[in-house]
């Protein structure tokens, strides 16, 4: 009894494995640009996470004759404010804003592709340690940099669309 139940679950196991073999992803990127040069103003540690993030996905196109050769630019700045207090003025939540305006011009031309200021904020609660408050702005700022680099993708599919 135990020798059929062991074939019937390698059965379903194999099943469910080969039903994974033909998988590919709904949303990917065909975006024809490669990064020739760029520059980041402000806050350079966040301008860098931006511009990573794009690096990575057009570094396939840097041996491509037809992809189109932009420069960079991104200007990021975060603020950090308190939202709320107690009755002492002890802070209990803070709201950080994070605003990045990206120029990605043509490199050949310098006319703008695209020239968008991208803003926006999340709020989070002050913890007992340090440590763990410390942990949410740093998680808060990396929820906004990925949500500045997926509206960034969005904007520059829909211009390449439109061409």
């Amino acid at each position: 009894m135990k020798k059929i139940t062991y074939i019937i679950i390698a059965i379903i196991f194999l099943t469910f494995i080969n039903a994974c073999a033909g998988y590919k992803p709904i949303y990917t990127t065909n975006l024809q640009f490669k990064i020739v040069d760029y520059s980041i103003k402000s806050n350079k540690k966040l301008g860098r996470q931006i511009y990573y993030k794009l690096y990575n996905l057009f570094k396939s196109n840097q041996n491509n004759a037809e992809a189109q050769s932009v420069t960079i630019t991104i200007d990021t700045t975060k603020n950090k404010d308190a939202t709320v207090k107690d009755s002492t003025g002890k802070i209990l939540e803070y709201r950080i804003i994070l605003n990045s305006d990206i120029i990605i011009k043509d490199y050949l031309t310098n006319d703008e592709v695209l020239n968008q200021n991208f803003s926006y904020s999340s709020m989070y609660k002050v913890q007992d340690l340090h440590s763990e408050t410390i942990k949410l702005e740093n998680k808060s700022i990396k929820d906004l940099i990925n949500k500045t680099y997926q509206d960034l993708l969005i904007k520059m599919s829909h211009i390449i669309q439109t061409k």
